[in-house]
């Protein structure tokens, strides 16, 4: 009892710590299950003993027998299935053809020459060696997002490395269980007429059973034949019922069923995908915190020892230094990215979750079956995956710098709502050079936005989802524009230092306008202008303006119009080189105001004559 708490208190912990010091999760994870089990044997338990011991002597442990196997399969078909679920086509079809072809092209690389860079290094067969090759595709989000979301890059470096990551997750899966069912069935090598056919069994059955069921359950819960109190543990019923029904009529076909499903499931543009997301998420979270725990402390210091030597680094480097610069390079060759920023996403590669969960699952399994080199499998992923999300946690940041592809300085606007007040604004600050992104939950008001060619996202503010978009990382200002003060206070609070080191505004309430005493910091554009105001003044003069000022003097009685007609807006202050300062509140307190400089403002036009 003690150990099974013990995993899920440690498990939550390593996330929190993650968090805490935006690492990726599976970093302490995997360093704490070697703690408490192969170091703890070897340096830290008197009596020799692991402090959690997944299986000892094969029928003691927290996972006697086959029991361990049992809920690896099951944990990794859940993850499986949520990897599925992420993966749109119409992205694919969508994304640019960089990520198109590092998705393939690169996939294809990476699966070749790491298969031979094993095999001629460390004298693995061939099987083995495309089954490793096989596992080390997948880099994944959940490893890329805390490395770069700290890291201010050019939106494309961003969403390059984003992409990549979210669809090559359920690709590589996909190619990875292929590798392995072909082993399997192939007796450890000897494929005969017979292996062939097995193999042919098993892409049917689990791509047979996972489509209909996909569409079955789509069906079920379009027809509100489940109720919605129980939908999601349905669905997760279902999903270990496929695993278990197509592994029964192909042996080995499980895995691949629930990829399957999770990829027609999420493209059938189900109402509940999104609710489906959030709990499978969660309950990922918890097998994730539990499973690699456990795995790397299944891990024998013996294990250990098979990789302690020289082919090791080998292995590494040839990974590291050549195969995912060439894949990358030929995947962007003709493409506009430039040689700094090919480089750059060249770095930057780390392996994730889904490549150590399945290769301990296979390692096991082929080791457990008497499959030469199958020891050598487990040990060297996990290698692989510990030493480019260290590489890569550690140093990205400074080669970024060194490449020149860090963003010096983060001028992007983030703006809070996109009403016709935030869409006139974000259009005239998008013509002006600056990134604008427009976040809401209001799907009417983010169709408008994208209609005018804007960039809008349709998001809750009161979920974590926006801090992990790292093609917000040149994002320096925020501004608050809802009709709702506690949402524009509270999106202040929240996103601030993300996303607001350079300057974080918004609208004052209407109390606060109609106290003189009660200036907010924070304040935007007018002490005597709030939503509604503002939302009037577009109504009725829905342009953007402009006027020539020349010093603080002509710019202080301009403010004093806007202050006294109600019907003028001041927005911003425009320099000499043309860079836009964003107007406070306290609108006396502000920069860039020179010779040829301009007075930016909404409403009624200022005649020039009276200034």
């Amino acid at each position: 009892m003690l150990e099974l708490a013990g995993i899920i208190i440690l498990g939550i912990l390593a996330q929190w710590v993650a968090w805490k010091f935006k690492i990726p999760a599976i970093l302490p994870l995997i360093l704490i299950g070697l703690l408490v089990g192969p170091i703890a044997q070897e340096f830290l338990s008197e009596d020799g003993t692991k402090y959690i011991e997944p299986i000892w002597n094969g029928s003691e442990g927290l996972f006697p027998g086959q029991s361990l196997f049992y809920f690896v399969s099951l944990a990794i078909s859940i993850i499986l299935f949520e990897g599925g679920l992420t993966l749109k086509m119409s992205e694919i079809k969508n994304v640019g053809p960089v990520i198109t072809k590092l998705i393939t092209l690169g996939s294809l690389v990476t699966f070749f020459l790491a298969a031979i860079a094993a095999h001629f290094i460390f004298n693995l067969s061939w099987e083995i060696s495309y089954l490793f090759s096989s596992l080390i595709i997948v880099t994944g989000p959940t490893v890329i997002t805390p490395i770069l979301r700290n890291i201010p890059l050019k939106k494309d470096v961003s969403a390059v490395l984003k992409w990549e990551g979210i669809l090559i997750d359920p690709i590589g899966a996909l190619v990875a269980v292929l590798v392995f069912e072909f082993i399997s069935v192939g007796g450890g090598g000897e494929y005969t007429k017979t292996a062939l056919i097995e193999f042919g069994k098993i892409v049917l059955f689990g791509s047979t059973f996972g489509f209909t069921f996909a569409h079955g359950l789509n069906f079920a819960m379009n027809k509100k034949w489940i109720p919605h109190y129980l939908l999601n543990v349905f669905a997760l019923a279902a999903v270990l019922g496929v695993f278990v029904l197509s592994d029964s009529f192909a042996h080995e076909s499980g895995l691949l069923a629930v990829v399957v499903m999770g990829m027609v499931l999420g493209n059938s543009n189900s109402p509940h995908l999104k609710e489906l997301l959030y709990f499978k998420e969660s309950l990922s979270v918890l097998l994730i915190s539990i499973l690699f725990i456990l795995l790397a402390a299944n891990i024998n210091f013996e294990d250990l020892l098979l990789i302690y030597n020289w082919k090791t680094a080998v292995l590494f480097a040839i990974v590291v230094f050549v195969i995912r610069p060439v894949g990358v390079f030929l995947s962007t060759h003709k493409s506009t990215l430039k040689l700094n920023e090919k480089l750059f996403i060249s770095w930057v590669g780390p392996r994730g979750i889904v490549a150590a969960g399945i290769a301990s699952l296979f390692g096991l399994k082929l080791a457990k079956d008497g499959v030469p080199g199958a020891e050598y499998i487990t040990p060297l992923v996990f290698m692989i995956v510990l030493g480019t999300v260290l590489l890569n946690a550690t140093t990205a940041r400074l080669i970024a710098k060194l490449i020149g592809v860090f963003l010096n300085k983060s001028d992007g606007i983030l703006i809070v709502g996109a009403s016709k007040v935030s869409r006139l604004i974000g259009n005239y600050l998008e013509k002006h050079g600056r990134h604008v992104v427009l976040i809401d939950s209001n799907q009417n008001n983010i169709a408008k936005a994208k209609e005018m060619g804007l960039e809008a996202l349709s998001t809750n503010i009161y979920s974590d989802s926006l801090l992990d978009n790292i093609e917000l990382n040149d994002v320096g200002y925020l501004m608050a524009l809802t009709g709702n003060p506690d949402i524009n206070k509270y999106a202040i609070d929240k996103f601030s230092k993300q996303f607001g080191e350079n300057g974080s505004f918004r609208l004052v309430t209407k109390d606060e306008m109609l106290d003189g005493n009660n200036n907010p910091k924070e304040g935007l554009f007018s002490h005597t202008v709030d939503y509604n105001t503002l939302s009037e003044v577009t109504r009725q003069y829905p342009a953007i303006q402009e006027i020539a000022i020349e010093n603080k003097e002509q710019y202080l009685k301009l403010i004093d119009i806007t202050k006294n007609n109600k019907e003028t807006v001041p927005l911003f202050i425009q320099d000499a080189d043309n860079e836009l300062h964003i107007i406070p509140s306290i609108n006396e307190d502000v920069n860039g105001i020179s010779e040829k400089s301009k007075l930016v403002y909404m409403g009624k036009p200022i005649d020039p004559e009276k200034v």
